[in-house]
């Protein structure tokens, strides 16, 4: 195959890109604290956490989803978690009969209760699915958390929690996502394990 970029320098950029994104976790440290602990006041008042996302954004909600109800690192009651990106059959009979843009507001408007947290991951803040499900959290009394990239998007002004991951591409923001995730969970395990 022509034409394809060379493995070494696709390793470099990657690297570079992965440690500009990660160097700016410590910035962002009050913000992780204080999404980790709406977090953990949502289960702790018995409410559920919900998550969305699209293509790998859709994939890191599923797994922030199922680290919470399944387990992360040691065994611990299950922890109540939805991912709106799980169900195919959802997705597609709300695209097709409402619009691609109404696919995880019209879940949240069946599932979400005023108490219950939505976490939000995109690369961009502007997709109009994710706005459309933030408008919806709010509008029914859902604590908000935004996982975002570039500027934040328009999702940074709805989200009571912004983590805005600046000045790298998707890949990067999602590597940094990924990590926020795992230390949200670690602060749900039990002390020591």
């Amino acid at each position: 195959m022509q034409g394809l970029p060379d493995p070494e320098s696709c390793f470099a950029e990657r690297l570079s890109q992965a440690q500009r994104g990660i160097s700016q976790l410590a910035a962002l440290k009050s913000d992780v604290i204080r999404c980790a602990q709406l977090v953990q006041r949502t289960l702790r008042d018995g409410r559920s956490v919900f998550t969305c996302g699209n293509g790998g954004s859709a994939a890191e909600a599923l797994h922030f989803a199922e680290e919470l109800s399944g387990r992360y690192r040691s065994n611990r009651p299950a922890l109540a978690a939805i991912s709106l990106s799980a169900d195919p059959t959802a997705l597609t009979c709300i695209a097709n009969d409402f619009g691609f843009e109404h696919v995880f507001s019209r879940q949240l408007e069946a599932l979400g209760r005023s108490g219950d947290a939505l976490v939000v991951l995109s690369t961009s803040g502007n997709s109009p699915n994710i706005l459309r499900a933030l408008d919806v959290a709010r509008a029914r009394g859902l604590r908000t958390v935004g996982l975002l990239g570039s500027d934040g998007g328009k999702a940074a002004a709805l989200c009571d929690v912004p983590l805005v991951v600046r000045g790298v591409d998707g890949a990067a923001v999602q590597e940094v996502h990924q990590m926020i995730i795992h230390v949200i969970c670690e602060t749900l395990e039990p002390a020591g394990s």
